[in-house]
């Protein structure tokens, strides 16, 4: 594309997103962008991009941001800067000497420089400040070797009480009968799942034995299976042969079956970039004791299309770490899909191929090996869609970008073909009583101005899929979103069917925050918050309530939608 051209398009669309927003974000300019290696022979269009510019901003511009800090410090050290690196942590620490970020990556960078000595102060420091030990075993290993691998650090490391498990156990993939665990280890070792029924523990159900691989960055997922339904069970996990977890041993419920008459609550969000004064969210999410939590994307914040590299391993690290998040994910079971700033960088498409450019498919494999979802997408066609259910509620979470195709093209895809299809056939399929359609950007067209990066760049699309609910009279359908980061409800009339009502979640501890649009039936975005959706079956005319619920703990504003309000 010649760069009058790409300047006209872009000027003209951030002209009308001025005229339909009364404040634009400093970090959005929406318009069509990409690097070179995106145009195909004979387009004009690249066929994946952004609508936002394709640089990294996020590292130099957002600075702001507490995650974004940490990230510079790695990037550079990543990229053979640590004297930069160790400059800009000794800069913030001069200002606030709790920052542990800057201390983990003092100690990174100091050692890439030589400095053992200086290097081991701030691996002290850090872990007597509060950072978890974990932290510098975890990595990235590549990245911290010159730290690790020092004598210093060995003599550390062996004076402290040993560690194996790193990360998790996460719940997955729970059922009526099985349940999934995810783990991460130091070492290739064997990892087995023993549970317990709490009212009956003198027979342990045992799962197989997998051994943790270095290819799939020391991680295993194991599963129980020949369990009850609606059944609480506790476990510990056994690595190489040693029980890894201290009592109290965490526990779960199995799902209910299709056919019962409760009450049951899910919760689910988005945008969680990493911020540790709001990390706190992941214990106010776990004490409501949800059957599920829907994590819908932006989980964490990356914004580096390239292989993934230690900057990406870091990002995951840090959330993973926290103590607050692996108490949620050891007890409530965790289903995730992504969006823009965990798949590759702000607002992108990625194309309809899945194997260029050369670091989608390997970004989608780390992705994966970060969680434990029933399934990833189809065989041919992977990505992280996929569908389960609780009870009479059936879930259907979307792929939003791996085959998103340029908005700013002819006929433009947000699911591609494959998924598409899944997609119908299995809500037609569907018996469940509630059906949710979870998709990591909103579905209504007003949501984000004149940006095409929602739905509204997508309209026929999401009309095909609506018209497609009418014409096979499909009834008790529920849209979640993300993505804008506010939580909302929106009502969608359709002219040959019932209105839609989407519940969006997007700021679960993101210091960012988008403001509210009109014509949403309510918002909220003074605070960090979650959705928090009850289902009642209880009555004859069953329902869904759909809560905001502040970091706070306080209930902001609350929704309840009939079955037969969703009827044909």
């Amino acid at each position: 594309m010649n760069t009058k051209m790409l300047f006209c398009i872009s000027v003209l669309t951030v002209v009308a997103c001025l005229s339909a927003c009364s404040r634009k974000d400093p970090l959005e300019e929406y318009g069509e962008y990409a690097p070179p290696d995106a145009y195909l022979e004979g387009s004009k269009h690249p066929y994946y991009g952004s609508e936002n510019p394709w640089d990294r901003r996020f590292f130099t511009k957002a600075l702001n941001l507490y995650g974004r800090r940490g990230q510079r410090q790695m990037l550079d050290i990543i990229e053979g800067k640590p004297a930069e690196a160790a400059a800009y942590c000794r800069q913030l620490l001069a200002n606030d000497p709790t920052d542990l970020e800057s201390r983990f990556n003092l100690a990174v960078a100091e050692a890439h420089l030589g400095n053992i000595d200086a290097a081991m102060s701030a691996v002290r420091d850090a872990v007597e400040r509060g950072l978890p030990f974990e932290r510098f075993i975890v990595g990235p290993r590549d990245v911290l070797k010159p730290l690790t691998e020092s004598e210093a650090f060995k003599k550390y490391a062996a004076s402290r009480p040993p560690v194996q498990l790193l990360h998790g156990p996460m719940l997955g993939s729970v059922t009526e009968t099985s349940a999934r665990f995810w783990v991460r280890t130091k070492d290739e070792v064997p990892v087995q799942a023993v549970v317990t029924k709490l009212q009956d523990p003198r027979n342990p159900i045992r799962s197989e034995v997998r051994k943790t691989e270095a290819a799939r960055d020391y991680t295993a997922i194991v599963e129980v299976q020949g369990l009850s339904a609606a059944t609480t069970y506790s476990y510990d996990i056994i690595i190489d042969g040693k029980p890894a977890l201290s009592a109290p041993l965490p526990s779960f419920r199995t799902f209910p079956k299709a056919d019962a008459r409760i009450s049951f609550q899910v919760a689910f969000g988005g945008c969680a970039g990493y911020t540790p004064a709001n990390e706190r969210m992941w214990d106010l999410i776990r004490s409501y004791k949800p059957e599920a939590f829907l994590t819908l994307g932006d989980n964490v914040y990356i914004d580096l299309p390239t292989m993934p590299n230690g900057l990406h391993y870091y990002t995951y690290y840090q959330r993973q770490s926290r103590p607050e998040f692996r108490r949620l994910v050891s007890t409530t079971p965790i289903y995730a899909i992504w969006d823009d700033h965990d798949c590759a960088i702000d607002d992108v498409w990625m194309g309809p191929y899945k194997d260029k450019p050369p670091w989608k498919m390997p970004l989608f494999n780390q992705f994966r090996e970060n969680w434990a979802n029933p399934s990833y997408g189809d065989p041919e066609w992977p990505g992280c869609w996929f569908n389960f259910s609780i009870g009479p509620v059936e879930f259907f979470m979307l792929e939003c970008r791996f085959y998103r195709t340029n908005p700013y093209d002819k006929n433009p895809t947000m699911l591609g073909p494959v998924q598409k299809a899944w997609l119908k056939e299995k809500v037609r399929q569907s018996q469940a009583t509630f059906k949710v359609l979870a998709s990591s950007v909103e579905w209504t067209f007003d949501a984000k101005g004149a940006a095409r990066d929602t739905w509204a760049g997508f309209r026929d699309e999401r009309n095909e899929i609506f018209n497609f609910l009418a014409e096979n009279r499909i009834n008790g359908v529920i849209l979640l979103s993300s993505d804008r980061h506010r939580s909302e409800a929106w009502r969608i009339d359709r002219p040959n069917g019932y209105s839609l009502y989407e519940f969006e979640s997007a700021r679960l501890t993101n210091e960012h925050v988008h403001e509210l649009v009109p014509g949403a039936l309510f918002g909220y975005n003074a605070l960090q918050s979650f959705g928090l959706l009850t289902f009642d079956f209880t009555g004859p005319n069953p329902t869904v309530n759909y809560q905001i619920i502040s970091i706070n703990n306080e209930s902001v504003h609350s929704l309840t939608v009939r079955l037969s309000d969703l009827s044909h």
